[in-house]
C-alpha cells in the first residue's frame, strides 16, 4: 500500500485521540483506585496535576531535541511511551508495596508521550502540503474533543456492562490505539517545517519578535479561558439539571467537549471561507459573553447553557493561535510550537486556579470565581486586536512580522 500525506493526516488525527485517552481516562478511575488501593482521594487527584506537570516539562525540553532526532522518530517514541504508560497502569501498582508509587510511575511514562504528542502533531500537520492549513489545524484539534467524548462514553458503557473491576482490561484496550498508531506513523510520510536548506529562527531571534510574545499571550489566555469553565462544568451541570454528581460529571464536561469539538469541526469544513483573525475576535467576544451568562444568570440551567456556549467559543482559539503563529512567524519551527504548547498548558493551569482561589475567598461562590476569570477572554480580545494592528494583513500572507 502506498501511503500519502492524507494518511499522515489520519495518523495525526489519531494522535490527538491518544492524547485524549491519556488526559481523560484515569480521572474516571479515581473512586476505583480509592477503594482498591486504599489511597486518599487527595493523593489520587494529584495524578492529574502530575500528568500535566510532566507534560509541561516535556513542552519546555522538547525544543532542544526534537529537531535533532526528527519528527518521525519523535512521534513514534511518543506513542510508545503512551502505550507503555497505559499498560503499566495494570502492572506497576501491584509491584510496589505502595500502589500509589506504581500509579505515579505509570502516569509519568504516558505523560512523556502526551507531552511529545502535544508538541509534535501540530507542526507535523502544518508541514503537510494541504490547501488550507488553518482549517486543517482546526479539524485536527477537534479530534481531541471527540476523543474526550469517546473516552468518557465508551468507558462508562464498558463499566456499566462489565463493572469497574474490569478496569485493567479497558486500560489495555485503550493502549491498542497508540500501539497501532505507532506502526501507522512508521509508514506515512512526515515532512519537517524547516527545509534542509533553511535555518530556523534561533531562540534569541524568536524572543526578539513582539508578535511571538503576543502569540504566547493568546495561548495562555486560550488555555485559561477554556479550562476555567471546563474544570467546573460538572458542578454547573449538577445544579442546572438537578442531578447527582455522577451524571453531572458526564453531562457538564461532555457538553463542553461536544460544543468545542463542533466549532473546530465546522471551521475545519468551512474555514477557507472565513478570515481567521475575525473568527478569533468574534470567538473571544462570545467567550466573554458566555462568562457573563455563567456568572450572572439567576437560573442554574442558564449557567449550564453558558458553559456550552463557552465551549463553542473557545474551540477555535487554541488551533487558531497555532495557525496564526505559523503564518506570521516564518521559520519559527518546532521551538515555536513547543513554547506555544507550554504557554497553553500554563494557561490551562492558571484558569482553574484563579476560579478556585477567588471562589474560596468568597465562601466557595463559584460564580464569583468565574467572573474574576473573565480577565482571560478580555486579554485575549485585546491580544487579537493588537495582532491585527501589528500585521494589518490577512494571515495567509508570507510576510514575516517582527
Amino acid at each position: 500500500m502506498n501511503f500519502h500525506y492524507k494518511h499522515t493526516m489520519y495518523a495525526s488525527f489519531t494522535g490527538y485521540i491518544v492524547q485524549a485517552i491519556i488526559n481523560n481516562f484515569i480521572p474516571l478511575l479515581f473512586l476505583t483506585f480509592q477503594s482498591l488501593y486504599d489511597i486518599p482521594i487527595s493523593k489520587i487527584t494529584f495524578l492529574v496535576t502530575f500528568n500535566f506537570g510532566i507534560q509541561l516539562v516535556i513542552d519546555l525540553l522538547s525544543a532542544g531535541f526534537i529537531d535533532k532526532i526528527g519528527y518521525k522518530a519523535s512521534v513514534i517514541i511518543a506513542h510508545i511511551f503512551s502505550a507503555l504508560g497505559l499498560i503499566s497502569l495494570t502492572i506497576l501498582p501491584e509491584v510496589f508495596s505502595d500502589p500509589f508509587i506504581g500509579l505515579m510511575i505509570s502516569v509519568m511514562i504516558y505523560a512523556v508521550g502526551g507531552g511529545l504528542i502535544e508538541v509534535l502533531i501540530s507542526p507535523i500537520v502544518e508541514a503537510c502540503p494541504t490547501d488550507n492549513k488553518e482549517a486543517a489545524m482546526s479539524l485536527l484539534h477537534s479530534f481531541y474533543c471527540w476523543g474526550h467524548v469517546g473516552v468518557v462514553l465508551l468507558s462508562t458503557l464498558f463499566f456499566t456492562l462489565f463493572g469497574t473491576s474490569a478496569w485493567k482490561v479497558l486500560a489495555l484496550l485503550w493502549a491498542i490505539i497508540p500501539v497501532l498508531n505507532t506502526f501507522f506513523f512508521a509508514k506515512v510520510p512526515v515532512s519537517h517545517l524547516i527545509e534542509d536548506n533553511e535555518n530556523g529562527l534561533t531562540l534569541k531571534e524568536m524572543f526578539s519578535k513582539k508578535i511571538f510574545w503576543n502569540m504566547m499571550l493568546l495561548m495562555i489566555c486560550a488555555g485559561a479561558s477554556e479550562q476555567a469553565v471546563s474544570q467546573w462544568a460538572s458542578t454547573f451541570a449538577e445544579k442546572g439539571l438537578e442531578v447527582n454528581k455522577f451524571i453531572g460529571d458526564l453531562a457538564g464536561p461532555m457538553l463542553f467537549a461536544i460544543m468545542m469539538g463542533l466549532s473546530r469541526t465546522l471551521y475545519g469544513k468551512w474555514g477557507e471561507k472565513i478570515n481567521l483573525e475575525k473568527m478569533m475576535l468574534g470567538s473571544g467576544i462570545l467567550c466573554f459573553l458566555s462568562y457573563l451568562i455563567i456568572s450572572l444568570s439567576p437560573l442554574p440551567i442558564l449557567s449550564l447553557i453558558g458553559c456550552g456556549i463557552c465551549g463553542l467559543a473557545v474551540g477555535i482559539l487554541w488551533p487558531g493561535t497555532f495557525s496564526m503563529s505559523s503564518a506570521k512567524i516564518k521559520r519559527g519551527g518546532t521551538a515555536m510550537f513547543a513554547f506555544l504548547a507550554l504557554a497553553g498548558d500554563v494557561g490551562c493551569s492558571i484558569g482553574p486556579t484563579v476560579v478556585g482561589t477567588v471562589s474560596s475567598l468568597f465562601n466557595d461562590n463559584l460564580r464569583t470565581g468565574i467572573i474574576a476569570a473573565i480577565i482571560f477572554p478580555i486579554l485575549l480580545i485585546l491580544g487579537i486586536i493588537i495582532c491585527m494592528i501589528i500585521s494589518n494583513k490577512p494571515i495567509h500572507t508570507s510576510q514575516t512580522i517582527d
